[in-house]
């Protein structure tokens, strides 16, 4: 693995996307979808290496690393998020660390909040230039500007007020996306952090800590061999912290390992049969937790992969 591919799969996971390019998160070429117009809706708010699919909803057990120290409600933000750099392994992987006391019962606010008004809200027009200028969309990626959406939706933050966040998306799903994150909303799922990932964050060092719900990223999967269901807008990170990817002695985020104990019950979490899996099934998508020889708790893709 080069340190470009590395580099590129780090810190797309501290954003929400990597955990699928260490699963292989997706490859193929889906048909360009026929173009649709800018919608907008609102409504009160109220109180799911390559995929292995598998019908066992389980997931596997997995140790837990926790720092010691009790953990506190979260009530800001720790400085430190996103500023310390961690080891290399020799794999190229950032290192595994235990998981420090401040995010082990993880519920901080948005790091740029944007207040939504207390009902769902969501748009879906073309990638307006702006969006573009800072997404990793080029005119090398899998898929063209007119066959992706931006969404901008409203979501259920931890701080137990609404936000405005921004998806980027293939336009033959923009219109279920909004769907699920409605549903997610009207169930008051909380979600840390929503937006586009941006070119420079793709060879960041590693952190391990971020937390950002995703979709378009346009990176390969394993090894740079096939792109990923990300790079052409088919896929969904939600709560990569709260939902981490697990693979051997991998974790990713790598400071997540508090998470891998899915027995907790945590907000954030997704759990086979909460409203977070239901609701992408019911739009046909499948998810990274029922995967057999790794678990990717956070993804979910219209392919399964």
């Amino acid at each position: 693995m080069s340190s470009s591919v590395r580099a590129g799969l780090l810190r797309s996971v501290a954003v929400g996307a990597a955990a699928a390019v260490l699963a292989g998160c997706g490859t193929g070429n889906p048909a360009a979808a026929p173009a649709s117009v800018a919608t907008t809706t609102a409504r009160p708010g109220s109180v799911p290496s390559d995929a292995e699919p598998t019908n066992n909803p389980s997931p596997t057990r997995a140790p837990t690393m926790i720092a010691p120290a009790e953990p506190a409600v979260q009530q800001g933000r720790p400085a430190w998020l996103g500023s310390r750099v961690l080891p290399l392994r020799p794999d190229g992987l950032g290192e595994i660390q235990p998981t420090p006391p401040e995010l082990v019962d993880r519920r901080l606010p948005p790091p740029e909040a944007r207040p939504a008004p207390d009902a769902f809200q969501a748009t879906v027009e073309p990638v307006p230039d702006d969006v573009v200028a800072r997404s990793t969309w080029s005119s090398d990626c899998p898929v063209s500007l007119a066959d992706l959406r931006y969404l901008t939706l409203t979501f259920w933050g931890f701080d137990n007020q609404p936000h405005l966040g921004e998806l980027i998306v293939h336009s033959s799903v923009a219109g279920d996306v909004v769907e699920v994150f409605s549903r997610l909303y009207d169930a008051r799922f909380p979600i840390e952090e929503m937006r586009v990932v941006a070119a420079p964050e793709l060879n960041a060092p590693p952190t391990g800590d971020g937390n950002n719900t995703s979709a378009f990223v346009c990176r390969p999967s394993t090894g740079g061999a096939a792109w990923s269901q990300h790079a052409y807008g088919l896929a969904v990170d939600v709560n990569p912290f709260h939902n981490p990817y697990h693979r051997g002695d991998a974790v990713i985020p790598e400071l997540a390992s508090a998470y891998l104990d899915r027995t907790r019950d945590a907000s954030g979490m997704i759990r086979s049969g909460d409203v977070v899996t239901t609701a992408f099934a019911s739009i046909g998508w499948r998810w990274g937790g029922n995967w057999n020889s790794s678990k990717d708790w956070m993804h979910f893709s219209q392919s399964g992969r």
